[in-house]
């Protein structure tokens, strides 16, 4: 029976342990399904302003919600520092992230897209070291391997992008060909502004980064109604995208939708990489920080090559191949180094002996180690600290 239960909490640390890594690299499916569908989306004439206002209406109507039966207790006060704070947060996400990320993607390809979004870690890796979220200490392996991976994952971003190499036939591609697949033939047209859709990727990249930063400091908040800091920026969002749709947009037919894949962009990207994208998001921030969270986003390139490959009939070079090899190891080295940074610093806790202030009858306070335990009381004198207790002055008159 003791066997029984102690191998069901073995198992039941582990999948905790394995949760933050579960639900990262669930989203990256659901970001490259987002890229795929959008992409033909775009491609079909929908505007991305009135893309991304209809994708955050359908954020705000699936979460909302749940927000407000389950964290009507325990949502905190908005003080005008909050508000500011998640009116930055629906403007670095809603609008200019994925504003300038879908123009990004229509002047260029999903795979591209992605490819140049890679340099999300690198650049979260920076912020928060100049934030003081992230400690560099060199002369330790784990921080070393932090960086290194880092840099590997970016190397491996700009092979795919700058060298293309030879195609490599993948087995479902063998007998599929552009005008065989049901894609429209612009998708493969030569005039794409790539420069362009370069610089718009990486300012919405830089957006998106800067979202993780500030998510971390506006979750201390919100620790307790994550589903309503959720549904708030998303509001917010919504209104911002609404407003800028407004300026840029002055057709009102481009607002008309039907039950098409314009319907399924909006609404998959709402639900799928809005409301559930920004909670599971930020729960991982919450317990691994920004760089663990962002580490991730180069695996969404590798699944949306594959993807575009059956889907699009998008080809597969040789660069692609090995800058997927690359991001692949980059990727295992930042986690790695996450992962002992993390063990390090429960053992450094675990260490730690809890002080407890003690208040005499003279009024003062006496700080006093507190040892509960037998294992507590091992650390305690393998440290020779001893633990004296003595009647405070005046107790033991009246003994």
């Amino acid at each position: 029976m003791a066997c029984q239960q102690a191998r069901g909490s073995t198992c039941g640390d582990l999948f905790e342990r394995c949760k933050p890594y579960i639900a990262m690299v669930s989203l990256q499916f659901g970001y490259a399904g987002m890229n795929v569908i959008t992409k033909v989306s775009l491609n079909h004439g929908m505007s991305h302003y009135v893309l991304v206002t209809y994708r955050h209406a359908f954020a705000v109507l699936s979460i909302a919600p749940f927000a407000l039966i389950m964290e009507r207790k325990t949502r905190p006060k908005i003080t005008f520092s909050l508000l500011i704070q998640i009116f930055v947060l629906g403007l670095l996400g809603p609008v200019v992230d994925q504003n300038f990320y879908y123009a990004g993607l229509k002047f260029t390809s999903p795979t591209f897209s992605c490819a140049m979004s890679n340099i999300l870690p690198a650049m979260t890796f920076v912020m928060a070291v100049l934030f003081r979220m992230e400690k560099v200490n060199l002369r330790k392996v784990m921080y070393q391997a932090k960086v290194v991976g880092t840099l590997v994952t970016v190397a491996g971003a700009m092979l795919m992008t700058l060298y293309k190499g030879p195609i490599v036939e993948m087995v479902w591609t063998r007998r599929v060909h552009p005008h065989q697949a049901n894609v429209p033939v612009s998708m493969e047209s030569d005039d794409k502004d790539w420069f362009k859709g370069s610089i718009f990727l990486i300012i919405a990249t830089l957006a998106w980064a800067s979202l993780f930063i500030l998510q971390t400091y506006t979750l201390r908040s919100f620790s307790s109604a994550p589903l309503s800091l959720t549904s708030l920026i998303c509001f917010m969002g919504t209104m911002q995208a609404l407003v800028v749709t407004l300026v840029m947009e002055h057709r009102t037919n481009v607002w008309s939708i039907g039950f098409d894949m314009n319907l399924l962009a909006a609404a998959y990207a709402g639900i799928v990489t809005s409301s559930i994208a920004y909670y599971v998001q930020g729960q991982v921030i919450q317990k691994r920080g920004p760089v663990f969270a962002s580490a991730f986003s180069p695996l969404m390139m590798i699944i949306v090559a594959i993807m575009g490959s059956f889907i699009l009939a998008e080809k597969i070079y040789l660069g692609g191949v090995l800058g997927a090899i690359l991001i692949v190891a980059g990727l295992y080295s930042v986690l790695w180094g996450k992962y002992k940074e993390n063990k390090e610093k429960k053992e450094m806790e675990a260490m730690a002996l809890p002080v407890k202030s003690v208040e005499a009858s003279n009024g003062k306070f006496i700080d006093m180690i507190e040892v509960v335990g037998e294992i507590e009381m091992e650390k305690a004198m393998n440290k020779a600290v001893v633990k004296v207790s003595a009647p405070a002055p005046g107790e033991e008159a009246k003994a």
